[in-house]
């Protein structure tokens, strides 16, 4: 990622959990699932990945590496959540896990596929438990 100066969600997580890790700031790694199609209305969908960093001021929050572009604020603003994606279509939802590594369906397809083109048509994606599911309808 550093070398070319761009990557997927995954590259810049990992990334940004490493760096703050490395200076001494508690980091996970969190992720939201999300519709592919452009018009997100339903399935398929695959994992975004994100990051969530402990603030002694605040506790745990989730900030999203993607960064920011036309229409997308993921400004660093503790405690209000600057996410580059809202949960708005049934099937997606905001996963409340903070994994220390990432999670097997995101390792498998980076470990598995040789080019960026082969990971977006591999995109990972998991089942959601029906505590994610009623979770997800909540926050719709």
């Amino acid at each position: 990622m550093l070398k070319h100066g761009t990557g997927y969600c995954y590259a810049k997580s990992h990334l940004l959990a490493a760096l703050l890790r490395a200076n001494g700031i508690p980091a996970g790694l969190c992720y939201q699932r999300l519709t592919i199609s452009d018009d997100g209305d339903g399935p398929p969908f695959c994992l975004h990945g994100l990051n969530a960093l402990y603030l002694e001021e605040h506790g745990w929050y989730r900030v999203d590496a993607r960064g920011n572009k036309e229409g997308v604020t993921t400004d660093f603003c503790p405690p209000t959540e600057r996410l580059a994606f809202s949960i708005a279509t049934e099937g997606e939802a905001d996963l409340p896990e903070i994994w220390a590594a990432p999670i097997t369906p995101v390792l498998d397809v980076l470990l598995s596929q040789k080019t960026y083109l082969e990971v977006f048509d591999n995109l990972p994606d998991i089942q959601l438990n029906a505590a994610n599911q009623a979770m997800a309808a909540t926050n719709a």
